[in-house]
């Protein structure tokens, strides 16, 4: 086996370097935190590429969605070179993994920074969150979900395609990243304290048992926002703007997983 080692500048050498390989490529191994893994969604998409990954961010929550739990798991998991397809989540034509998310999670990402991170760890998402809360807006928004309408007023909205994003949360209790759907979930306006006892349940997806959150799913949702233009963020990086489209894309990129992946996530969903 032979490895080559590319030590990228940024997305687009990566891109370019993917690209100019893809003929001699077996597979590609990215390391770094989601953000970066997420760049090469798209390449590796339209390369029709595998990926490993090597997870090396604060949240990690691809590497959580897949069942890897560490990286020296993640080394024994390419090792042994067991792959399945997952699915990719699409919001105005931009690929992701885990989730894309407007208004509260646009706030809280925004007041993380690298410093931050390497002091805190994941505690630093809990840190940000009362940072945001303070200066969060509520917004009107127009939900249409495989032909079926909803409107309501929230402070943020998310749409995910994996199970896990902000460090270890849970989008919907059955969500998986190879179920060929899309889970949505939408707070109602509320408080900082209301929203604190919401956190257990947010935290294991259980968003279902609480009035204050409103919950779907399906293959293709459509938003509309006002104030129009809101900033939406995928998989922790700045990508579109509403009005926009979100799609899956069912089986889209093989992967390397441990072998009883599949397992682990039904016993996840099972014990939520």
């Amino acid at each position: 086996m032979h490895v080559d080692i590319l030590r990228s500048g940024g997305p687009q050498e990566t891109d370019a370097e993917i690209r100019r390989r893809r003929e001699s490529l077996d597979l590609v191994i990215v390391g770094g935190g989601d953000g970066t893994i997420s760049s090469t969604a798209r390449t590796l998409y339209e390369c029709q590429l595998p990926l490993a990954i090597l997870p090396l961010g604060t949240a990690n929550d691809l590497a959580r969605s897949l069942g890897i739990d560490d990286l020296q798991q993640a080394f024994a998991v390419i090792k042994a070179n067991h792959r399945r397809a997952i699915d990719l989540g699409s919001v105005n034509d931009n690929l992701f993994f885990n989730v894309a998310h407007m208004g509260l999670g646009v706030s809280v990402t925004e007041e993380l920074d690298d410093e931050a991170k390497k002091r805190w760890g994941v505690f630093s998402y809990l840190r940000a969150f009362f940072s945001a809360v303070a200066r969060t807006r509520q917004f009107r928004v127009q939900i249409t979900a495989d032909g079926d309408h909803y409107t309501q007023r929230s402070i943020q909205l998310a749409v995910g395609n994996g199970r896990y994003y902000g460090g270890g949360n849970v989008v919907h209790e059955s969500a998986r990243i190879d179920d060929a759907r899309l889970c949505l979930y939408s707070l109602r306006p509320q408080g900082v304290w209301e929203l604190l006892t919401l956190a257990p349940l947010l935290r294991g997806g259980k968003h279902n048992l609480a009035r204050r959150v409103f919950t779907l799913s399906g293959e293709q949702i459509e938003i509309v926002t006002r104030p129009a233009g809101m900033e939406i963020h995928a998989d922790g990086e700045p990508t579109t703007r509403t009005p926009a489209v979100f799609k899956v894309l069912p089986g889209a990129l093989e992967v390397v997983v441990p072998r009883d992946a599949s397992e682990l996530s039904e016993q996840e969903t099972a014990n939520s």
